[in-house]
């Protein structure tokens, strides 16, 4: 029986590894398998792919070959990991996933959804979350909460403008309206509250997997 695909997605500092790490805990206390990756990253092509992508030295990245780059690691991590843990019928929690390059460089940097989706085509193969937690919160909220992490622990998109973090934001609630998977928590309350939010969200999905 195929596994779970779960993602959670959200602007900078919506607390998205936390929240993962508390349902990935949850759901092994059920019992279940579950594989916790990571977009960018989680193979070992694909976190050098991440180096780049996060590196501020890369200032002159242009719009396309960020998504390439994004679209690259993600073929990589679907093909090792993803599919493989599905087909065994694990639950794979992903640390953001093809609805991020939608929003970030579709929305954020301008490229246009459409076109995003057309260049993931291949690298997902077709193969999409069955739910997207959606961590919302306003932009200035989130990046100062990024801001306690000081300016040299901040990654190149972390230190993109306030502008930019908005239209990502906005590109998440759009998806968010048109795409059923999408579920939107927000990410302003208390944690606890937040991660029994997410719960809610992923509670239906679970008994798929036999728990």
């Amino acid at each position: 029986m195929r596994g779970l695909y779960i993602a959670l997605e959200g602007p900078e500092g919506s607390g998205k590894t936390t929240q993962l790490r508390r349902l990935a805990a949850r759901l092994r206390q059920m019992g279940l398998e579950v594989v916790e990756v990571r977009e960018p990253g989680g193979t070992a092509l694909g976190e050098q792919v991440r180096s780049l992508l996060a590196d501020p030295a890369n200032v002159a990245m242009t719009p396309e070959a960020e998504t390439l780059l994004f679209a690259a690691a993600r073929a990589q991590l679907i093909r090792e990991v993803v599919r493989p843990a599905l087909d065994r019928g694990a639950v794979v929690l992903s640390d953001r996933c093809v609805y991020a390059s939608v929003a970030y460089q579709g929305y954020g940097r301008g490229l246009g959804a459409e076109v995003v989706w057309r260049v993931n085509e291949l690298a997902t193969g077709g193969l999409v979350p069955d739910l997207v937690v959606l961590l919302d919160l306003p932009a200035e909220v989130g990046l100062e909460r990024d801001t306690e992490k000081g300016v040299s622990s901040r990654d190149r998109i972390e230190r993109e403008g306030l502008e930019f973090h908005r239209r990502v934001r906005e590109g998440y609630l759009c998806l968010s309206r048109e795409d059923p998977r999408i579920r939107v928590v927000r990410a302003e309350e208390d944690p606890d509250r937040v991660a029994e939010r997410v719960w809610e969200a992923v509670r239906p999905l679970v008994k798929r997997v036999g728990a």
